[in-house]
């Protein structure tokens, strides 16, 4: 099979084009938001009409469009199914060696009080989960632990999908700036410390907007120090790491660095009042004093997660790792779909490879430490792997919802429509800042990956940029930040959220809900990146 040039006007009309191109997308969250449609059911359909437009208008050979598939249904499988998986088998085996209410009782111990539980939990520990293995890990992770705590599941998913945005730019131990590194050619620590200077004001917003989330805003502004000691902790570290150190470690130092001083600035300083929700009673006790030793075995789940994850993700181990993994180039497929101007300066040959690294994944790593972990919490191995088959049979329509979902943004990408709606943005000018902040946040609300949002529309940013006398290196790092925001809505991350909470069959109430939130963040961003356009050029690294 031969090579295959992408068409970006296939209907003569830019904004037909555009408007067909967003079909299958449109029609995925119409079936989740309005026709409360099954999630699995949902992708299937809008997977369905992708690979129709895709033949039928966009003229993307079958043999092509099969590669796209398989390609989609590999990367879901290894990358984010895996991962949800993973992590849903560990929290089951808290519960089920009773070892939870011991972890409860102690993040009870450092504060009984939900809105701060979320700040910990929610936005610190799930920005350490983020930059250690990034997928699904933090969504599943942390919302599985706030039900385990007591939240209601809704609120909870709710709640990890709007905390999983600021750390996102850096997850997976940096991938989201490897990608806009190879498609741009742009210097690694220049995109680095212009995320680290777009991102750190919305860290700072974040821990005010989840309190508001759980309780409004009165009683949001109450826990104030703790919000702001919060933002400002991480904001800082953030700026700090991403500037001066290096791109990788980001989210790890700064989640960690955040969390213990949340728990030491909450031995010192107290609410007036531990906040519930309305409909739960306050608890009448108080939380039993555990050792050290009896806290540290009923977290040995969650901690050997952390550290598995973490090891397995440093460069240094993932290249080992990564040498008895097969990728092999999608036959018909790879270096044959040309990216044309001007999406790109020349024809760019499009990579496909079949990556099946699973053993350095984040869903690996969770595998093993549940393996371990379930031993270690009084578990026979026996029971340990019964508790697995069983949380594999619960999750098997969560699982396939995601293959479904990742089809339809490989065939997204593949066929071209990806970058027909991103360069709709591109005709708005002078407030192209402020609109290419939204290109990211096109790319990843359909592909649900942050690397993968940067590799579709990083060299796209990057020309348009400097067509209209922009700076290139701000739209690259614009493309990250924008994409932070989309993250909560993308179709693989509710899905992830509803799983993770036991909320299957309410993904469309989960999307109603997050996607006011996702635009008014982006488009708080977007004011950001349009502030460094025009009075902060000076801020901007090179020049």
């Amino acid at each position: 099979m031969g090579p295959w040039q992408q068409t970006y006007n296939p209907l003569g009309n830019v904004w037909l084009s555009t408007i067909s191109a967003a079909l299958p997308v449109c029609l995925l969250f119409y079936l989740l938001a309005i026709r409360r449609v099954r999630a699995h059911w949902a992708a299937i359909w809008g997977s369905a009409l992708c690979v129709a437009l895709a033949a039928f208008e966009f003229g993307m050979p079958w043999p092509k469009i099969g590669g796209a598939v398989a390609s989609g249904v590999v990367f879901g499988a290894v990358r984010v199914a895996w991962v949800l998986l993973a992590a849903v088998f560990v929290y089951e085996l808290t519960c089920e060696s009773g070892h939870f209410e011991v972890i409860k009782e102690s993040i009870g111990g450092i504060t009984q009080d939900r809105r701060l539980q979320t700040l910990l939990i929610a936005f610190a520990f799930g920005a350490v989960l983020e930059g250690s293995g990034g997928g699904g890990s933090p969504v599943a992770i942390c919302g599985a632990m706030l039900v385990g705590l007591g939240f209601e599941p809704f609120p909870a998913a709710v709640l990890c999908l709007i905390a999983n945005t600021a750390p996102v730019a850096f997850g997976a131990v940096g991938n989201p700036v490897r990608a806009l590194v190879a498609v741009t050619g742009l210097p690694a620590m220049q995109i680095s410390a212009m995320i680290g200077r777009i991102l750190p004001p919305m860290a700072l917003i974040v821990p005010f907007w989840l309190s508001r989330m759980v309780t409004g805003w009165k009683h949001a502004m109450a826990i104030w120090p703790g919000l702001l000691l919060g933002g400002a902790v991480f904001a800082g570290m953030q700026f700090y790491w991403s500037n001066y150190r290096d791109f990788g470690l980001v989210d790890i130092v700064g989640g960690l660095v955040t969390l213990v001083a949340l728990a030491l600035f909450l031995k010192v300083w107290k609410p007036r009042e531990n906040w519930h929700f309305p409909n739960e009673p306050a608890p009448t006790f108080r939380p039993r004093q555990y050792s050290a030793a009896r806290v540290l075995h009923a977290w040995a789940g969650f901690l050997l997660l952390a550290i598995f994850v973490v090891v397995s993700g440093l460069p240094a181990v993932a290249t080992i790792l990564n040498r008895t993994n097969g990728a092999w180039p999608v036959p018909g497929l790879d270096k044959l779909v040309f990216r044309m101007p001007p999406v790109f300066q020349k024809p760019h040959p499009e990579p496909a490879i079949f990556d099946f690294a699973w053993l350095s994944g984040a869903g690996t790593a969770t595998f093993l430490a549940g393996l371990a972990a379930g031993p270690i919490l009084g578990l026979s191995f026996r029971r340990t792997v019964a508790i697995f088959l069983r949380t594999c049979y619960r999750m098997r329509y969560s699982m396939l919802a995601i293959l479904a979902m990742l089809v339809l943004g490989f065939v997204t990408r593949y066929s071209g429509m990806d970058a027909v709606m991103g360069l709709a943005m591109t005709h708005t000018g002078a407030a192209f800042p402020f609109f290419g902040t939204f290109i990211g946040w096109i790319g990843v609300s359909l592909t649900g990956t942050d690397a993968g949002s940067n590799a579709l529309f990083g060299s796209l940013q990057v020309i348009s940029a400097s067509r209209l006398g922009r700076p290139p290196v701000l739209m690259a790092a614009a493309n990250s930040a924008g994409w932070v925001m989309g993250k909560m809505v993308a179709a693989q991350s509710i899905v992830v959220a509803a799983a993770a909470t036991g909320q299957a069959g309410r993904e469309g109430d989960l999307f109603r809900k997050v996607l006011p939130h996702s635009l008014v963040l982006a488009a708080l961003v977007g004011l950001i990146v349009l502030f460094f356009a025009t009075a902060g050029r000076a801020w901007i690294p090179g020049g």
